[in-house]
């Protein structure tokens, strides 16, 4: 019995290591087949699949890999769901990564992949938290070259093969070959619990077509073929990278090449230029990393793509540009082999191709000018009462920039937060909450870099506290995310409407049903928010819309600044206006509301947004529902305006003494907008004079402005707003330093009406105060100086009306004004003088400020250059002195032998 444990140790031990150093996709997945089969493994038990293997394989290699994974598992924040079941679309690092992070959750985890090959041999940066965190994974166990001293890079074909092992071993099922088509919805028969959200894949007769999932993440690259995620382009100049791998013979000469880890021109001219001279090859960067292949990534200049003919000819349109039609392969083969054998200073003995999956030459040039980044991180759909949470990881979500290498580091951590998402729904957070969540951390991965997260690698965990420092997770609130639970009152949530829709909205008051609330339903408009200000329903007249429409644009346009894109007339119409436009104009009101009190806010929209309906402005923008709802909004508005001036006028009608400024004010504007209303009621009157009380503006009003800083014309869709200005994104920059700056990052003086960055603003301010502190001196003694009916003081005629006739105080007064006020300014001359110098010195003491930089540099070049000067007066004057000794020497010489003359 005895010889049979040793033996079966034996056989389990080999076949572990079999499966540990498989080198291939399939091999890995062979390899794992047998090991289960001949220990009596069952891979589907994921729940002790992992504590079955572990009890199986206990020679001392493995039991090092269980510690490491005993370590990560042990975390507090696992604790363990049994009945969720994930289905992962794509099996690339990303995607496993997520996987293993969800089986340690405890869900039951399947991964579907398209290929059954790992054949990419391009390299990735590793950040210093990704190389902790594989590490954590027992990286080193599957790869022992896996960043050996001062590496930071690997291949994604390696970094594959470790995350599929790591997977396989703590209970994923992992299928290759099977591609995704589409999510199914759940039967509308929903009898004894029916079957929920699966999936449409191919093969048809695959058994996963039965899988029922709770949970959907798509991380199948760019491609990304889940709906419901629009993308967002980052678009910059024309940019054409070219990657090539060439055949690593692992020789002591190979081993001896430098690797560069990025060069670009600005960094390095020489390089380049020489590159340039030498071979005709232009680039902008270069990299090399040696792992399994020798692998080359490179910026190529366009013009020397055409001049090596790379690229047969050109085309403004980068599709055609690139095109294979268009590339001469021959050509771009050479073109990549040559600056890599310069890049190497000609050190590496060969550059032989590698060979990519499709027996080709492993090169490839591609264009990197449009990056692509998912609007929304995750949503969440139900349909028949089964929710389910769809998200995104790896490039669907967010596109990296290589020359970076963010690709790899950002994916992980991406990772990280949906299963911290996943985490929060298990344990029973609403939909709203979790999305909101998610998506406050989706906002924070475009920006995290290897500076700006925690350096703590040890304590990292899903929970993204000890990920992201100063972490604010409730940035986006619940009801910003509304849009993003689709439920099952919704059809399905397309990527694109095509024109505007009528749907029905059912919304009653009073027993009465308002349907098919379309933009022309102008009747039922009051009804729409009747229940938010009841008692002022009666002052709409119901057949004139236009009246009602332009009274309310009229009085968001005088009380809050907001200008109108259209009038109430053309609103009015049956016909559908500019609906960027209107939702533009109801973001502008919805800004100006959302801070007010909540008593207000409650009555505006409490009566349209309840808390059992979840409707969206972003989802609605494109269909004839938004346009309701904006000229509902705008009709109580203009109602609750009105009522509150006539609240203030009845109120201010007996105004006490002392008080009369502030309510003839109120006073005034109330009793225009009643002249306003009476006009506007007039039988017959002309739209025209329903806005005359309005500004006059141009005719493209809201299609385009002025830019605050250039002056030139900005349009809608390339427009900035911030302090009550408009201007293009690129001349939003410091009236100092001409730095861009970002929406929330800048400092505005209302006084002269200029943008700054926070430092210079903070610099500023101390001789703004001086200023304005001057001013009002000045002020002071203006008002001191003149008379208090602020009529000249040397002139007596005002002086001598303005006194009683016959009195010697007068005539004391008229006699000793003018001398007082020479007195003054003489007395004054002093102190104004010395406000100029001190605003001379504050003035000196900026310029020293904003110019430290080049007063430093032209001290330390002065403090050089002086001292070598004196060094090289006395140098001239000691060789002077030694030509002169030698000169009288020679001199003295010759008069001693006057026969060396002849």
């Amino acid at each position: 019995m005895c010889e049979t444990e040793d033996e079966r140790s034996a056989q389990a031990r080999q076949l572990f290591e079999n499966f540990v150093q498989a080198s291939t996709c399939k091999g890995t997945m062979q390899a794992f087949c047998i090991l289960c089969r001949q220990m009596d493994l069952d891979p589907l038990d994921y729940r002790n699949f992992y504590s079955n293997l572990k009890a199986t394989v206990t020679n001392w290699k493995a039991k090092a890999l269980w510690t490491k994974l005993d370590k990560r598992a042990g975390h507090k924040e696992y604790k363990k769901s049994l009945s969720l079941k994930c289905l992962i679309i794509g099996g690339g690092p990303c995607g496993l990564r997520t996987a293993i992070e969800l089986a340690l959750l405890g869900a039951k985890v399947v991964v579907i992949e398209k290929r059954d090959t790992f054949s990419r041999n391009n390299v990735l940066h590793l950040w210093p938290y990704t190389i902790h965190d594989l590490r954590g994974l027992g990286a080193k166990k599957f790869y022992g070259k896996f960043c050996a001293g001062a590496i930071d890079h690997i291949s994604i074909r390696q970094l594959q093969l470790m995350l599929l092992k790591v997977s396989l071993i703590v209970g994923v099922e992992v299928h290759v070959n099977v591609e995704f088509v589409k999510l199914l919805e759940p039967p509308e028969n929903q009898e004894n619990e029916g079957p929920g959200w699966r999936a449409e894949i191919r093969p048809e007769n695959h058994p996963l077509v039965d899988f029922d999932f709770d949970v959907v993440i798509g991380a199948d690259g760019r491609r990304n073929t889940l709906d419901g995620f629009r993308r967002k382009e980052f678009r910059g100049k024309l940019a054409i990278a070219i990657t090539a791998n060439f055949v690593n013979r692992n020789t002591t000469a190979e081993a001896k090449v430098e690797e560069i880890s990025g060069v670009a021109f600005i960094f390095n001219q020489k390089f380049f230029l020489e590159l340039k001279e030498e071979t005709g090859i232009d680039l902008e960067n270069i990299v090399y990393y040696r792992d399994n292949t020798h692998y080359f990534v490179m910026t190529a200049k366009k013009q020397s793509l055409l001049d090596k003919g790379v690229i047969i000819h050109d085309h403004v349109e980068t599709e055609k540009l690139l095109g294979r039609d268009n590339v001469n392969q021959e050509a771009l083969l050479s073109y990549a082999r040559e600056a890599a054998d310069f890049g190497t200073n000609y050190q590496l003995p060969s550059l032989d191709y590698a060979i990519n999956h499709c027996s080709q030459p492993d090169v490839a040039m591609f264009d990197f000018t449009c990056m692509y980044a998912s609007e929304n991180a995750a949503l969440v759909r139900e349909k028949y009462g089964h929710q389910l949470l769809v998200s995104l990881v790896g490039d669907s979500l967010l596109e990296p920039f290589w020359p970076m290498g963010t690709g790899c580091a950002r994916g992980f951590l991406a990772a990280f937060d949906t299963v911290w998402m996943v985490r929060g729904w298990v344990q029973g957070k609403t939909p709203l909450e979790i999305l909101a969540e998610r998506e406050s951390l989706y906002r924070l991965l475009p920006q995290t870099t290897t500076e700006n997260i925690s350096k703590n690698f040890e304590q990292y965990t899903i929970d993204p506290v000890t990920r992201y420092p100063n972490l604010n997770s409730s940035c986006v609130k619940p009801h910003q995310v509304c849009h993003l639970f689709i439920n099952g009152q919704q059809d399905s949530y397309p990527l694109e409407r095509c024109g505007p829709t009528h749907r029905s909205v059912s919304l009653s008051r009073r027993g009465e049903s308002a349907l098919d609330l379309t933009f022309s339903d102008v009747n039922l408009m009051p009804h729409l928010f009747l229940s938010l200000h009841p008692s002022d329903f009666d002052a709409l007249n119901e057949e004139d819309s236009a009246k009602n429409n332009q009274l309310a644009f009229d009085i968001a346009e005088r009380e809050f600044g907001i200008q109108p894109v259209t009038t109430g007339k053309e609103m009015a119409l049956d016909q559908d206006p500019d609906k960027l436009m209107m939702v533009l104009y109801i973001s502008k009101v919805y800004e100006m509301f959302r801070n007010s009190p909540a008593s207000i806010t409650g009555r505006l929209l409490g009566g349209v947004f309840s808390s059992n309906k979840y409707i969206s402005i972003t989802s609605m923008a494109l269909d004839g529902t938004i346009l309701v709802l904006l000229k509902g909004l705008l009709i109580h508005l203009a109602l609750y305006l009105h009522g509150w001036l006539c609240l203030q006028l009845s109120c201010q009608s007996a105004p006490p003494a002392g008080e009369g400024g502030e309510q003839s004010k109120v006073r005034s504007m109330a009793t225009q907008l009643l002249a306003k209303i009476e006009e506007n009621a007039a039988p017959g009157g002309a739209l025209r004079n329903k806005c005359a009380g309005r500004k006059e503006f141009p005719q493209n009003l809201g299609g385009s402005d002025m830019c605050h800083f250039c002056s030139k014309r900005v349009y809608v869709m390339e427009r900035l707003s911030a302090e009550g200005h408009f201007f293009h994104r690129e001349c939003f920059r410091c009236n100092v330093c001409s730095s861009t700056l970002r929406l929330g990052g800048h400092a505005y003086n209302s006084q002269q009406g200029k943008f700054y960055c926070k430092i210079h603003y903070s610099q500023r301010q101390p001789n703004l105060q001086s200023s304005s502190k001057f001013q009002r001196r000045t002020e002071d003694q203006g008002h001191l100086t003149s008379s208090p009916d602020g009529s000249d003081p040397n002139s007596t005629t005002g002086s001598l009306q303005s006194q009683p006739p016959g009195t010697l105080c007068s005539f004391l007064r008229r006699s000793l004004r003018w001398p007082l006020h020479a007195g003054q300014s003489v007395c004054g001359t002093p102190h104004r003088l010395a406000c100029w110098v001190h605003g001379a010195v504050s003035q000196t003491g900026l310029h020293l400020r904003d110019r430290s930089e080049d007063y430093g540099f032209l001290y330390e070049l002065l403090s050089l250059g002086l001292p070598l000067l004196s060094m090289l007066h006395e140098l001239l004057g000691q060789i002077y002195m030694e030509a002169e000794h030698l000169f009288l020497g020679k001199i003295i010489f010759l008069n001693c032998n006057p026969k060396r003359i002849h």
